[in-house]
């Protein structure tokens, strides 16, 4: 019998050939995959999420857990594909112009694929067009990351080509980084800031109504 708990504590503790094996035998039994995703890989990392805030987790056990569910989700995702399940919408990240630090950005994008997005993953030093290009594929949310102080008018910037290009009214814009503020998220008109990878998540569902 499929075990879902069993699952979710697979991705807790990182344990990627348990939560492969785990999802494959589910999968075999008949198990739905819209069930396996919500009740197995994204109760997991909601464990990991909270346990990230509290301190309690850092974030080489955040990547670990991250990457247990990778694995899972590359078996999971075209049978979720197949059976029709739309994810909760899609986020297009990078780290802004002339920023090239991609720990962070690399963590807010496996948390929030480990919540059920898809995730559009346009790198580092992503140039302000090439978001505007993302918004017009379909994005959204744009999730803008910087590491610098010296790279934070890019943000901005990228803010602001949205506008030029007439997209902007098309895309939540979220921001996050270790210099970033919420008065400096609303001081250069973005919709969403997080202090960290987790919040990132409920920044995410709350700017997409969810």
């Amino acid at each position: 019998m499929a075990d879902m708990n069993a699952l979710a504590q697979a991705i807790i503790n990182g344990k990627a050939p348990d939560a492969v094996a785990l999802t494959q035998a589910a999968l075999d039994e008949g198990v739905k995959p819209a069930e396996i995703l919500n009740n197995g890989l994204v109760a997991g990392m909601n464990v990991v999420g909270v346990r990230f805030k509290n301190n309690e987790f850092y974030v080489p056990e955040v990547l670990i857990a991250a990457r247990a569910m990778s694995r899972s989700m590359e078996i999971l995702e075209p049978e979720l594909v197949k059976s029709g399940v739309e994810p909760k919408g899609v986020v297009a990240i990078g780290t802004v112009r002339g920023d090239l630090h991609d720990i962070g950005k690399n963590l807010v994008a496996m948390m929030l694929k480990g919540a059920g997005f898809r995730i559009v993953d346009l790198k580092v030093d992503v140039k302000p067009e090439v978001f505007v290009e993302a918004v017009r594929n379909g994005a959204d949310i744009i999730a803008l990351s910087a590491l610098l102080t010296t790279t934070m008018p890019a943000m901005k910037e990228t803010i602001e080509t949205l506008k030029a290009e007439g997209v902007r009214n098309k895309v939540k814009i979220m921001i996050g980084g270790a210099p970033v503020t919420q008065h400096y998220a609303d001081e250069i008109g973005a919709d969403g800031y997080s202090a960290d990878a987790a919040s990132a998540v409920d920044t995410a569902k709350a700017l997409l109504g969810l």
